[in-house]
């Protein structure tokens, strides 16, 4: 069964999910139509499997980065610690985000992306709440959305490359999502006293409850440049 799941990743990387047969998994597997149909009835199941795996996976690595631990770290460390098995897991994985963002996969695979996606902004609002305890609930939420749909949006341009070229477009997200985030949690990790909170000379919520421009943070300077990032290797595999 891991021989054709492994296949049906090669397939519907290679064609997407809604072009992809089962002949063609099959022959990508090495073996018959008919081998195939003893495991699988059809794509549909075989996709719902694969989806499944990834899920549970990539569950797995939230429960492993989202922690207090990483939480104590100053802002770029745990930008690192977060961001790095997140990055390292779709650059291994890129059928993950070639189902999801098919139109015709089954609900059963939109269902779980869903729970997941709410899963993973919740533990993206409790590291926030773990930085500034005392940011409000909504603020809160916006910051941990924005941040979310920034990791996303850079993820598929670190997807869409390679080699040097992904390291220098995840040293981009790392530095954006630092310029965003350091204006309202801090450049220090959580159990770091009073520089815990929003860096000095910046407004956590300002008159409208929207922390200041990023990119100041009190002067303070994303630490990773194009070519040099946090990551530390990582993201220099190919899919």
């Amino acid at each position: 069964m891991a021989q054709l799941l492994e296949a049906a990743a090669s397939v519907f990387c290679k064609v997407g999910y809604t072009a992809a047969s089962t002949n063609a998994i099959a022959r990508e597997a090495g073996v018959s139509p008919g081998t195939l149909y003893q495991f699988f009835p059809n794509k549909e199941a075989i996709a719902v499997e694969l989806g499944e795996r990834f899920n549970h996976e990539m569950r797995e690595a939230h429960s492993q980065v989202f922690t207090e631990a990483n939480a104590a770290l100053p802002l770029p460390g745990m930008l690192d610690a977060i961001l790095d098995p997140l990055i390292e897991f779709n650059c291994q994985n890129p059928a993950f985000l070639a189902l999801i963002k098919s139109s015709d996969i089954p609900g059963r695979i939109v269902e779980d992306h869903d729970a997941l996606h709410d899963s993973l902004l919740a533990r993206v609002d409790d590291m926030i709440s773990l930085y500034v305890p005392e940011l409000p609930a909504d603020q809160r939420a916006r910051t941990a959305a924005m941040a979310f749909a920034l990791f996303k949006a850079g993820l598929e341009l670190v997807l869409a490359h390679e080699g040097a070229e992904r390291d220098a477009y995840v040293a981009e997200l790392k530095a954006s999502l630092y310029r965003y985030l350091a204006p309202v949690l801090g450049t220090e990790g959580s159990e770091a006293g009073e520089s815990c909170g929003p860096a000095e000379g910046s407004s956590a919520a300002g008159s409208a409850g929207v922390p200041e421009a990023a990119g100041s943070a009190g002067g303070a300077e994303a630490p990773w440049s194009a070519g040099a990032p946090g990551a530390t290797g990582a993201a220099s595999r190919k899919p």
